[in-house]
């Protein structure tokens, strides 16, 4: 029957839930102490009182009118109210129910407050997140910058998060809060308006550019020289792979350029970040470029950069990453095809962001509908959102259909800072540091006060490692510089740590009505710079990159730290708006976004960043749709869905052919290279060919470039005999070489086998005799010297890998069963008992699909071959025909461990499968299953 009850009191029956609450711990210390046995089946059956109500009716404080909360077969709300307010209290309550843990868990790392949820082992990453300062920056966003109508919107959705936790014991919320408080007394607390705007840095944290690059760069100083670096980052290719914006990439009436192409005076603002409003010239004494490049000697410069940065990169691998791990592999995507070219007649527009796997996934789907549109009223969308956020991200209103990628905009630097303890130089000047105290508070009792130290480039997050203290005692500089006493401190100067008002232009793209109204919206949308594709039912497609890019100093270019002690390294100012690339109704009839490069360089005056994504997965999606319209053809809503899922590898193009030619006298080395004769370069599941090709895929990078790589780079624990950066020897040598071992993270190892070292393999090819080919002799293989010799070296390595993982037989091996998804629950699915993680997550998935292929589920090549980012969600929208979209998350709609919601998408994503997608009132009634009547 359905019930009446009060949201502050909802689904709380008193005395009888206390009983399941102390059922649920029993349950998990019975499984801690016995095994998965007969706890596990008593914590699976008690953990069901944290489920959410779905039927009936609650009431809910502040309500001005009823709001109907309706489900359909996999738990997806569409939400029915009559005022916005009304509308994001409902959003509130109802991301509340299904995935409050989440949502707790990601505002405690925006704040930097994890140790007050899971204790001292997090003390570490809290620091380096207070130093950021992201919830400070949230908080002077939403005093300061956002607009009224806009904070009315997260007071209401805060208001009914906390509606939701009224009244509730820990267990009554999730198992999670069951199993965390056998180890500590942590209650949550309200929800604050500040906590949802905060989320926006975490996403802008993942999706920052090339800071890794920037100091992966500077670690290679120690062992290779600066054409070698080069080599290894070459020039995107734009002969090959075409950029975003192809005409039209500028708003013709805002062109101010001077004769040499450079923005004129007043096409940039004037005042600096920070206060530095700078010249365009270098001027004064600094490092140019950046760190110097090494020559392989060794030197005790080459060391310092080392300890300096490699303890910066560790730091970077504690913080956690929400969205995926950062760089190339970590992007999207997107693209719009004119109902010119379509079956429909009205546009077709797909996305699929790539990000980490995790369970819940990152998005929550959702419909907020005002019943009636009106100005007491105004929403009607649909589509992905963020739990913990009001709003829609990514989805579609009655008029208009939009997606993101990452733009991959380099919008952070590191600055080399000479510190003392007063304070920077700059020039000729000691300024002193703008000082705070931060006090973290550990659960179980305790805290640790920090001081955060700021130059006028940003935090020195260098104070955050005691590898760091005292960093840069022997940084490499390449011009003079001041003296370094002490050594050099590490400045973050980086775009999100300025307050903006991307919480803006969330509301604005949900209510946009045409492209004017797109752009106006991403107009506001700050920070993370993304890639914003567009479409509308009048038949209009368009594209905009927006976001605060900076604008540097003429001799700096983001690739390498630069020089904080001249005063005119810092930024001169952001590039305008209205100078962003942008395109509406291109006349080749569609648009990619994939993160590849957004305009070519040739063509316009500001620089985006140095460290694009290559642009394999967009190429192989303009020449599929390239091939689909010749002739006449049309796309199709399906055709758009089997697009999302190809599986082409396009470095099993360029090698396979070169494999197949290479002389095999080993027979089993010859029944492994067999396979690979007629292989279409599909990365299918079930195929032998592409576990062994991605196999000699990744020997051919360990042994032509990761063995040469500095061990700051390389994956932890694995050890090598490598000469000493210091040698001139021999490269066949045994007795000179030193045991070293490497210390990144496996995520975050290089080389990873992104698009970018198909570009460098590629530069390669023709050069048989380049130094990158030769390899040393080990006990049991010769040296190489050619590229056939390392090609048939890897071929015999990847034959023997894939023995010990997959058998003997090569007729018995598949790509999935390498290539494997594990779904893990935050925190305590990775690092929580063993009873607990088997609880909480679910997996292994075989999966298709590779390292920059369309279906881009990633893999490290450096570290194996788990899935470690993947499509998160997909969708095709039918643009003004809206009810024949089409939707699918990586998960499911409950944070819930054992709700049916928790995983009851992911064998359908697994297969590229997608739901029906109701949008229209009618198509919602017929999908509903559950209705839930919230009430004043």
């Amino acid at each position: 029957m359905p019930s009446n009850t009060t949201a502050s009191s909802a689904e709380k029956p008193a005395r009888r839930r206390g009983r399941r609450a102390r059922l649920v711990l029993l349950a998990l210390v019975l499984a801690l102490v016995a095994g998965v046995g007969c706890g596990a089946y008593w914590g699976v059956s008690t953990v069901r009182a944290s489920f959410p109500q779905t039927t009936g009716t609650i009431k809910l404080k502040g309500l001005s009118a009823p709001v109907d909360v309706k489900r359909d077969a996999n738990g997806i709300p569409q939400l029915y109210a009559s005022s916005d307010e009304d509308l994001f209290r409902a959003q509130g309550f109802v991301h509340a129910q299904d995935r409050f843990w989440e949502m707790d868990v990601r505002r405690h790392v925006t704040a930097g407050r994890l140790s007050e949820m899971f204790g001292a082992g997090q003390v570490e990453t809290d620091a380096f997140l207070r130093t950021l300062g992201w919830h400070r920056v949230a908080q002077q966003e939403f005093d300061e910058k956002l607009s009224p109508e806009t904070k009315k919107y997260l007071r209401s959705y805060a208001d009914g998060v906390n509606a939701y936790l009224a009244g509730r014991d820990n267990s009554d919320i999730s198992l999670e809060y069951a199993a965390l408080g056998l180890t500590n007394d942590y209650r949550p607390e309200k929800w604050t308006p500040v906590d949802s705007v905060a989320w926006l840095k975490a996403m802008a944290w993942d999706l920052r550019g090339n800071m890794q690059d920037e100091i992966d760069r500077s670690l290679m100083t120690s062992r290779l020289s600066e054409q070698q670096i080069k080599q290894l980052y070459p020039a995107y290719p734009y002969d090959l792979h075409q950029p975003v914006v192809t005409a039209g990439a500028l708003d013709d009436d805002a062109k101010k350029w001077d004769p040499k192409g450079r923005p004129s005076s007043d096409s940039s603002d004037s005042s600096g970040p920070s206060g530095s409003s700078g010249s365009s010239s270098q001027g004064g004494a600094g490092l140019g470029s950046g760190l110097g490049a090494g020559s392989g000697s060794g030197s005790d410069a080459g060391q310092g950069a080392q300890t300096q940065l490699s303890g910066l990169s560790d730091v970077l691998d504690r913080v956690p990453a929400l969205l995926g791990p950062n760089g190339n592999g970590i992007g999207s995507n997107s693209w719009v095809v004119s109902g010119k070219y379509t079956t429909t007649n009205k546009p077709l527009l797909a996305n699929d962001p790539h990000l980490a796997p995790q369970l819940p996934s990152l998005w929550a789907q959702m419909g907020l509908h005002c019943r009636a549109v009106s100005e007491k009223c105004s929403f009607d969308v649909s589509g992905y959102t963020f739990s913990g956020m009001p709003g829609v991200v990514i989805g579609h209103n009655e008029d208009i259909a939009w997606g993101f990628t990452n733009l991959g905009a380099d919008v952070t630097d590191l600055y080399l800072e000479k510190i003392s303890r007063t304070g920077w130089t700059s020039g000729s000047r000691i300024k002193p540091f703008k000082v705070r105290e931060e006090t973290i508070r550990i659960a179980g009792g305790g805290s640790k006060k920090i001081t955060v130290r700021e130059t006028d480039h940003g935090p020195l997050i260098s104070d955050r490692s005691a590898e760091l203290e005292r960093v840069g005692e022997r940084a490499p500089v390449r011009t003079p510089a001041p003296d370094r006493g002490n050594g050099f401190g590490v400045a973050l100067r980086w775009t999100a740590l300025d307050p903006g008002n991307t919480m803006d232009a969330v509301f604005k793209l949900n209510r946009a009505k045409d492209f004017a109204g797109f752009r106006a919206a991403a107009k506001d949308f700050d920070v993370p710079s993304q890639n914003l594709i567009y479409a509308d039912a009048e038949g209009h497609i368009g594209y905009q990159a927006p976001g605060r890019i900076p604008v540097r100093a003429e001799g700096f270019d983001g690739s390498m730290p630069a020089p904080g002690w001249n005063p005119t390294s810092g930024w001169k100012g952001y590039i305008p708006f209205d100078e962003l690339p942008y395109e509406y109704d291109p006349k080749r009839g569609y648009i990619v976004t994939a993160n590849q490069a957004v305009v070519d360089p040739e063509k316009y005056p500001y620089l985006i960043t140095k460290d694009y994504g290559y642009g394999s997965r967009s190429q192989r999606i303009n020449d599929i749709i390239e091939s689909k319209i010749k002739d006449g053809g049309k796309i199709s809503t399906d055709d758009m869905r089997t697009m999302q899922t190809d599986n082409q590898s396009e470095i099993a193009k360029l090698l396979t052919p070169h494999l197949l030619r290479i002389d095999v006298s080993d027979p089993h080395v010859r029944e492994a290279q067999k396979l690979l004769e007629g292989w279409d370069y599909t990365q299918e599941p079930d195929s032998g060919a592409a576990a062994y090709f991605n196999a000699v895929w990744r020997h051919v990078l360990k042994l032509a470039f990761g063995n040469k790589l500095p061990k700051e780079l390389r994956i932890r624990g694995e050890c090598l005999n490598v000469r000493p950066a210091d040698s001139t020897g021999p490269v066949d040598d045994l007795n000179s070489l030193v045991r070293e071992c490497g210390q990144r993270d496996a995520d975050s190892a290089q080389p990873d086998g992104g698009d970018r070292w198909y570009e460098v393999v590629r530069g390669l090819m023709d050069d048989e005799d380049s130094e990158w080919w030769q390899s040393p002799k080990t006990r049991k293989d010769v040296a190489t010297t050619t590229r056939d010799q390392l090609l048939a070296r890897a071929m015999k390595d990847a034959r023997w890998e894939l023995t010990a993982e997959l058998g003997k037989d090569v007729n018995s091996w598949s790509w999935g069963r390498l290539h494997q998804l594990t779904l893990k629950n935050q925190t305590l699915g990775t690092e929580g008992p063993d009873v607990l993680r088997w609880m909480l997550n679910r997996g292994p998935w075989n999966l298709g699909g590779g390292e920059a292929a369309v279906n881009a589920t990633g893999w490290n090549a450096a570290g194996g071959y788990d899935v470690i980012w993947v499509p998160s969600m997909r969708m095709v929208v039918n643009v003004g025909d809206w009810d024949k979209s089409r939707w699918i998350n990586l998960t499911g709609a409950s944070g819930h461990a054992y709700s049916a919601h928790y995983t009851d998408q992911t064998d359908k994503w697994a297969k590229g499968e997608l739901l029906d997608w109701a949008y229209s009132d009618r198509a919602v009634e017929a999908a509903t299953e559950d209705t839930l009547a919230l009430r004043p």
